[in-house]
């Protein structure tokens, strides 16, 4: 098990019962958790949802934020219109490896309608776990946010 972080977690409709499956395995792992929302499957707007997951994460509330959807692009792309956040979507764990050692991210966008429960749960588990590499790669991250 990696060490313990701080996470923020939102969801639209699509991406509800993974949200309550991953944040579960990430309690009870000793993680803290904030849940955004949203709380049903009911039928919402993603934005209203993902947005506060990544300003949290932006202002430093939270070490990292998971969002998620039926596909995970939309989040993506909300999360990262914020100053600050790198979200990457991520469908299996060599992505997730990636997504942290060369860009950092701070932020995780996983589709429920793309991979299976199982699948998710240790995606976010390696990601949580991978460590940022640092090198080549700071100077590039840094181009991000200038």
């Amino acid at each position: 098990m990696s060490r313990s972080h701080s996470i923020a977690i939102g969801s639209d409709h699509a991406g509800f019962a993974y949200k309550e499956a991953i944040k579960a395995m990430l309690l009870k792992e000793g993680h803290t958790v904030r849940d955004f929302g949203t709380n049903s499957e009911a039928s919402c707007d993603y934005p209203d949802f993902i947005r506060p997951v990544a300003e949290a994460v932006a202002r430093g509330e939270f070490e990292r934020g998971i969002v998620l959807g039926g596909s995970g692009n939309g989040e993506a792309i909300v999360a990262n219109r914020v100053r600050g956040v790198r979200c990457g979507l991520c469908w299996n764990e060599q992505v997730a490896i990636w997504n942290r050692s060369h860009n950092d991210a701070n932020c995780l966008s996983l589709g429920q309608r793309t991979i299976t429960e199982a699948e998710a749960l240790k995606i976010v588990q390696v990601w949580l776990a991978t460590e940022f590499e640092g090198g080549r790669h700071v100077g590039r991250i840094r181009k991000i946010d200038p």
